[in-house]
């Protein structure tokens, strides 16, 4: 399972309908992870150009891509990122192997 990112923006008739009728979209939301097999590990509003914010973990990038795409589908969003996050154990293992990678730059 790996962990995910996930930053969102509300458009503005999604703002007006949470305003009307304020709800926990951690509660919401929660289930589509699960659907996939995977887990919400928090939601959080935010300020800036996200309004929400979430960590998930998720069984692998497919996953995370239909997520993307059925939240995207609805329209309520202007805005959805999904970032992969690496563990520590994970960066370790890509600093090892970037030591290997041989690139020349442009000149």
């Amino acid at each position: 399972m790996s962990f995910y990112l996930v930053q969102a923006s509300y458009d503005t008739s999604a703002t007006a309908s949470l305003i009307k009728n304020p709800q926990d979209r951690a509660a919401a939301v929660a289930p589509v992870f699960e659907s996939t097999g995977g887990k919400l590990h928090g939601l959080w509003l935010s300020f800036g150009d996200y309004d929400v914010v979430a960590i998930a973990e998720l069984p692998d990038n497919a996953s995370a891509a239909a997520i993307s795409m059925a939240i995207g589908a609805s329209g309520a969003l202007r805005t959805f990122k999904t970032t992969p996050l690496l563990t520590p154990s994970e960066a370790m293992e890509a600093m090892k192997k970037a030591a290997k990678v041989k690139y020349q730059p442009p000149k």
